[in-house]
């Protein structure tokens, strides 16, 4: 009974394994399906388009963040105008094209929202450290 059980549980994880089939995605954003037979296709025929929208008012201004808790994160180099700098470095764009849309901050940590070139982005700060906060699901 133990020899029959082990063989079909064998089997049944090695269909799993037995599947050739790839989906890849290249740099452009498009998906390719990388066949058995040495063969692809595209499976998105079209250029995934950035959505470039923040939905933001003409007379929008940035909030005014707490001059006190600014103070201490200079030391540290966490400022909004650090921030600002390491956003505007990763998403390849000018520092005006960066606008803080909301922030809750406080001596330890911290959240803020930018428009960063067209792209709604969330970055995170613990203490002096910042980083890009990444959905789960």
């Amino acid at each position: 009974m133990k020899t029959t059980s082990l063989l079909l549980l064998f089997f049944i994880t090695s269909i799993g394994f037995s599947q050739n089939n790839h989906i890849v995605k290249i740099d452009d954003g498009r998906r390719i399906l990388l066949k058995a037979d040495y063969t692809w296709e595209y499976i998105d025929l079209e250029k995934p388009v950035p959505d470039k929208k923040c939905n933001v008012a003409l007379d929008f201004t940035e909030p005014v963040l707490d001059n006190n808790i600014q103070t201490q994160l200079k030391k540290g180099r966490a400022t909004i105008s650090h921030i600002k700098q390491k956003v505007a470095k990763d998403y390849q764009c000018e520092l005006e094209d960066v606008l803080l849309l909301s922030a809750s901050e406080d001596k330890d940590r911290g959240s803020y929202d930018f428009c960063a070139n067209g792209t709604k982005v969330t970055y995170k700060r613990n203490g002096f450290t910042i980083i890009k906060s990444r959905k789960l699901f």
